[in-house]
Parts: C-alpha cells; structure tokens; sequence
C-alpha cells in the first residue's frame, strides 16, 4: 500500500496522558505518547508520491507553520518575487514534463503571480500551486492577511480547491495534482495557516495514486483526415505549440514528406512544432490577416497541428484563409473554438504517426525553401545590431540549446536567423506578457541540468523579473542571458509610429541591467562590439552543458527600424 493510503498512528488512536503502573507495583509513570499524525505530514506524503519535492517559492507569515523544520527530502528553491517564483516553476514544469510544485502568500503573493499563472495556463504548464491563507479559526472576522483567494487568479486555474476541513487538504491536494496534469495549467489549494498542524484522519486520501490516460487515436478519424489530404492538389501543414515533442516530431516529419508540402509554424508560436531546419520547413506565419492570406493563399487544404487557428496580433478584417481548415489539438478548448471545417481532439504522437502511415505518398516535386542570409558583419565602428547578435549566436549555439525568447521587437530576425533544432528548442510566454524569460529559462535549466540553456531578452523585457538572477546564482544554475540593450521599449516606438504619433514615454537610456545583475550576486559581461561578441561567444558557447554559475551578456545594441510580427 502506498504511504499516502497507509497514514501512521491517526489521532483515534492517540494517549494523552494516560497512566500505568509497573510490574513491581511502583509508582505510576507516564505512558509514552505517540507522535499524532499531522495534515502536514500527510500532505507531505501526498507530494512525496507524485515526484512534488522540489518546491519553488517566496515565503510569507501564513506559510511558515508549513515550511519550518521542513524535510530533508523536499528541496525549496527561493525567488525575490512570486512572478520569479511561478516563471521557474513553469520552466522546470515544461522541461521535466511534470507538474512543479509552488508556495504562494496569502492575497499578496497570489496578486503578484496572477499574470505569471495566466502566462503557465496559456503555455500549457502544470504547476500545483499552494496559496497561504490565515487562520480558519477566526477567518469569519477577516483578519489582517486574510484574503478574497478563491476568484482572484479569474478563470486561468484548471482548477481551485478550498478545502472545507484541516483534514481534507491531503486529498485537494492529490486532486490537484491530476487536475495539473490532465488540463496542463495551473492548480490551487487554499489553505488556512493552522490547517497544517491539525491531526489528520487515519483514512486513504480520496484521490487516486496513480491515473491514466488513453493515448490511441481513433483509427477511423485517422482515415478521414488522411482522405481529406489524399485529396488535396495543394496541401500545407501548420504546427504549433502543442506538437513540441519527440514523438510529434518525427511523425510530422514523415507526413511532410511523404505528402512533400510546406511545414508552417504557427504565428506568435510559444514553441516549435517541427524542426526549423528540416527542409520542407517554410517559416513563422504572419500574425495580420493580409500577410496570413497571401502566405496561405497556395494551399488549398491547411492542417492545423497543435496549434490554435490562426490566432492573430493586430485586427484587420476579411477571412484568414480560403483554404479548407483541418484542426488536430490536445486541447478541447483549442478544438472548440477552430473556425475549421474538421477539429479532432485526440493524444497527438499517435494521431499525427498513424496518418503519416495512412497517407499516401505524393511525388517530390518541392524545392527546399531558401533562408534567411545572415547579415554581414558590422563595419568597424558601426553598432551592433540584434540581427548580429542572432547570427553569432546561431553560428556557435550547440543543436540542443533552449532558447527562451521575450525580445518582441527582434522575434522576426530570431525566427529567421535561430532555427529551433530539437524540441523543447525555443520557449516563449503563449500570453504575450513581459517577465517569462529570465525565470522560465532557470527553472528549464534546472529542469534539464545538462541541457544548453540561453534566454534572449530585450533590456526592457528583463526589467520585470531581473531578481531571478538572484536565485539562479544562489542555485548554481548555469543559464545565460543575451540582454539586447537599446536603452528604450523599441516595439513600442515602432507601435506609436505605426498609430501615426508620438510615444509619451521616455527612454531609459540610464538603466544599468549589468549593474542590477552583479547586485544580485550574477556574474556579467558587456559587450559594445563585435569582435568582443565572438570572442566571448567563442569561449561561452563550448561550455554551456557543464556550466554551474550562471552568466549576464549585456549587448548594446541599435533598436530595429521596424515591427512586423
């Protein structure tokens, strides 16, 4: 029996106080008292069980009853802010493939993180999230901490538990756990602080040890999507985000091939889902219908893989394709809300495997799609651009490198210039939103320790979550971050002058990011020019597998002249 089903001397069974006399007819002594059996001891069982005993999180008073003494067997794994905290969970989460366990406090740490949970939901990373809460016991009078929690992260959990009783937040937890899993988001459990130190019940907690889940795809939907691309005298493949995997992969290679149609990578991907170098890889669709429509406009049949359709950036109107739209998702939500003519929901390595074995070979007739051309080297004097930065980097990066993105004025020259080579190769946050990067990019490391790690990012973008250097160098996780400096929100201009005015906002030339980084105990680089780039690229990149310190490359570089995503 597991030890979640098997509790130790429940609080039934304990003597307090209880008197006996010897043998001898000496005085009464003390019986010993068995140790009771506490809800944390319990809920540390449940977390034990699932592989949860990496926890990553920013304390606060309501969960220091929970975290004193704690085990020697569960690691906790500190961030300066809750946003750092829930940004390495979902990096650690997406590396290892498994749900990360995180500590929020009360209101104000889950306030703080809603953003980064919203960014974990939108990426498809489980995460078990534990919030503080004060004391059940006089919660009624709404106490200095207590906190509204149930509604505050809004619809991004796939689920929220407030456990009723002490006793019942073993099992919420355990739910949670499958929760994570099965919706791949974020899982709360609310729990009152003297919850933890209530006697737990001697009963199996109500939550399975182990579930699964069917992995078989419908042989005749496979057949039906198959006749459909039979069909087709022009068809394409988009893939997204949710095709990031081994599996996925190589199945999607083999149905490229044998139908010899263009591979598409979904706009404003958060991951690759298809080699980027393979040679029937076309490119990163736009994100504005009238470049989505004449990208699109060749086809005549467009299956959509692991991928919403086709989300979009700035709105224009008119259709996204006229081609016919097949949809096959993970997701039922994805699924849901495809203006296709045909959604399929269904595990894809075995879906996207049996259609590559069902469908027909077609003739090769394509030829390779041609590259972007790296840019020429700076003339002396000239200022770096991100471009130079991006083709150096390509050039020395080692094949299985993550690279984890949040530079949006620069993403189209990183698209084109550092194809993602393995899965899990390019990372991004799915909501847009600023502050996933340099957190994501720890937790991948630390998920993966002797996988390549580099995060690109903006200086600006770094601004949001620069105190996760902070545990990086703690932890000894040897992630690198490119900080390309332009001292300015270069997207933002370009937005402004593209809305035919004038930004309000300052640059901010003055900020310091390698200043920051060494005041949070980071080592750092800068770098003006580049001859100074190859050289460090040339002695960083060799040692990036074994590397136990992380490391700050602070670019100064020339803000792009425009935005097209």
């Amino acid at each position: 029996m597991s030890a979640v089903g098997t509790a130790g001397v429940g609080a039934s069974a304990a003597v307090t106080g209880a008197v006996a006399t010897s043998a001898l007819g000496a005085a009464p002594v003390e019986a010993s008292t068995p140790a009771t059996r506490t809800v944390r001891d319990a809920a540390f069982d449940v977390l034990r069980l699932h592989g949860l005993t990496t926890l990553f999180a920013n304390p606060g008073s309501t969960e220091v009853s929970l975290l004193t003494d704690l085990p020697a067997d569960l690691e906790f794994v500190l961030a300066l802010h809750e946003g750092s905290v829930v940004g390495a969970a979902t990096g650690w989460a997406l590396a290892r493939e498994e749900p990360a366990l995180v500590l929020l406090h009360t209101t104000a740490g889950l306030g703080n993180a809603v953003g980064a949970l919203a960014t974990a939901r939108v990426n498809r990373a489980p995460l078990v999230v534990l919030v503080g809460q004060q004391d059940r016991r006089h919660l009624a009078q709404e106490p200095f901490l207590a906190g509204q929690l149930h509604g505050l992260a809004g619809d991004y959990p796939v689920r929220v538990e407030s456990p009723v009783r002490a006793q019942d937040v073993p099992g919420a937890i355990g739910r949670a756990v499958h929760a994570a899993r099965e919706g791949r988001g974020p899982a709360l459990v609310l729990v009152p602080m003297n919850d933890w130190a209530e006697p737990a019940e001697d009963l199996p907690v109500p939550a399975p040890a182990v579930l699964r889940r069917a992995a078989s795809a419908d042989a005749s939907v496979v057949a039906e999507v198959a006749a459909l691309l039979a069909g087709a005298t022009a068809p394409a493949l988009v893939v997204g985000a949710g095709a990031d995997d081994d599996g996925t992969w190589t199945a999607l290679s083999s149905l490229a091939e044998r139908l010899d149609c263009p591979v598409w990578q979904e706009p404003f991907g958060a991951r690759a889902g298809f080699p980027q170098d393979h040679r029937l890889f076309a490119g990163h669709l736009p994100a504005d219908r009238p470049r989505l429509r004449a990208a699109l406009a060749p086809y005549d049949l467009v299956l959509c893989v692991g991928a919403p359709f086709l989300r979009q950036y700035p709105y224009t109107p008119g259709e996204l394709t006229g081609a016919r739209v097949v949809v096959v998702t993970e997701d039922p939500a994805e699924a849901h809300r495809a203006p296709a003519e045909l959604a399929v929901v269904a595990a894809l390595p075995d879906f996207c495997d049996r259609l590559a074995r069902r469908t027909p070979p077609r003739p090769p007739t394509s030829e390779p799609v041609s590259r972007t051309p790296h840019p020429e080297p700076p003339s002396p004097g000239e200022q770096l651009s991100p471009a130079h930065v991006l083709a150096a980097l390509a050039r020395r990066l080692p094949a299985d490198t993550v690279i984890v993105e949040e530079t949006p004025s620069s993403r189209p020259d990183l698209h084109a210039l550092l194809p993602a080579r393995r899965p899990l190769g390019f990372l991004s946050a799915a909501m847009g939103g600023l502050g996933f990067a340099m957190p994501a990019a720890i937790g991948v490391r630390m998920g993966q320790p002797r996988r390549p790690v580099v995060a690109v990012v903006g200086d600006g973008s770094s601004l949001y979550q620069v105190q996760s250097l902070w545990t990086a160098a703690h932890y000894g996780v040897g992630a690198v971050f490119v900080v390309l400096a332009n001292g300015r929100y270069a997207v933002m201009d370009r937005l402004a002058e593209q809305q035919g005015g004038k930004p309000p906002w300052p640059a901010f030339e003055e900020v310091d990011v390698a200043g920051l980084a060494e005041s949070l105990g980071c080592p750092v680089r800068r770098i003006d020019s580049y001859p100074d780039l190859c050289e460090t690229l040339d002695a960083l990149c060799p040692t990036l597998a074994d590397r136990t310190e992380p490391l700050v490359l602070e670019v100064a570089v020339s803000a792009d002249g425009e935005f097209k995503p």
